[in-house]
């Protein structure tokens, strides 16, 4: 099968197709036929480094999610049958024609959707799904803020947060506002041009928001921090802003009463991540089936064109999810 691989770490163009051999089922597995592959932040820092020759369990080869067709099941596999459209996470090897998934990180995709539309769900509403509601308990009637909103997680972010009758704040460049309007942000704020501790703190009447959904880590930590109301919640999903050091306002943090976690899906044991897909499917896969939240799309590539899919990424200026499609080009 073609394959995604890397010889050496570095940039976008350390990344090539060659042929390697198919996964090897195990007794909990679906064997898939990749229609939709999702790439993600975490694939950047794979290829330059950051988790060294790590698998995580499945493969060697990059790659978080799928979304295709079963072309074979393992013994042990409950609930899945051959033909089955399925997306899910897997602990790696998704960019390729053919992957691996255990069944209890695969849910079916609903028939209103496209293949390619699921390639775009499972890791950015899973680990939205996860941060807001598991960890930091989001409940109708609330308010949240959430950072990188035009990204594939702060996009889907929005969109849960929403439909469970939150009020959204949402930082992004003024010119993706409009894109996350539309998935139900109600204040929308320019990270370049605004402060949004000052916008939180004057729409709230210096109250502030119940959660606050952080990708870019220092720089933003003590305005987070700031930023929360009494009881406050927040949740740390990425550092796109770098791990350097900042300063933290403990007399905030005490006198408020506040909570922090931090959470990525990448590196977790099996368990936790089925646990993580389970919990989003229950709850919101009926919302997908009727429209109430829909993926976003930003791009699409070759699998071959993985490079340029990077490239994209890494520029900052997609909204929504970048995909990969094993079958175009070709023929």
């Amino acid at each position: 099968m073609q394959a995604i691989d890397m010889d050496e770490f570095g940039g976008p163009e350390v990344l090539v197709a060659r042929e390697v051999a198919a996964p090897q089922l195990r007794p909990h597995d679906l064997l898939v036929r990749n229609a939709a592959i999702g790439v993600n932040r975490a694939d950047i820092l794979q290829r330059k480094g950051a988790f060294g020759r790590a698998n995580f369990g499945d493969s060697e080869l990059m790659g978080l999610e799928i979304a295709g067709t079963v072309e074979a099941v393992g013994a042990q596999v409950q609930g899945f049958a051959v033909g089955d459209r399925v997306m899910g996470i897997v602990g790696g090897g998704s960019y390729a024609e053919l992957s691996r998934i255990d069944h209890r990180m695969a849910m079916k995709v609903p028939d209103q959707l496209t293949l390619t539309e699921a390639g775009a769900i499972a890791e950015v509403f899973v680990t939205a799904h996860e941060a807001m509601f598991h960890l930091a308990r989001l409940q109708p009637g609330e308010s949240v803020l959430i950072h990188a909103a035009g990204g594939g997680v702060g996009s889907a972010a929005v969109q849960l947060a929403h439909a469970a009758g939150a009020r959204v704040f949402a930082t992004a460049s003024a010119d993706k506002h409009d894109a996350v309007r539309g998935c139900g942000a109600d204040v929308c704020i320019d990270y370049r041009s605004q402060d949004f501790q000052a916008v939180v703190a004057e729409q709230t009447a210096g109250k502030g928001v119940d959660v606050v959904i952080d990708f870019i880590g220092p720089s933003y930590l003590e305005r987070n921090v700031r930023s929360l109301a009494v009881g406050g919640r927040m949740v740390v999903v990425g550092l796109l802003g770098g791990p350097a050091p900042a300063p933290m306002p403990l007399d905030v943090l005490l006198y408020r009463h506040l909570q922090i976690f931090g959470t990525v899906m990448k590196s977790r044991p099996p368990e936790v991540k089925q646990a993580m897909v389970q919990r989003f499917a229950q709850r919101w896969l009926g919302a997908l089936a009727d429209g109430t939240i829909r993926p976003v799309i930003d791009s699409t590539y070759a699998l071959a064109d993985a490079a340029a899919a990077h490239r994209r990424m890494e520029s900052g200026q997609n909204v929504g999810k970048i995909l990969l499609l094993p079958e175009a080009g070709k023929g």
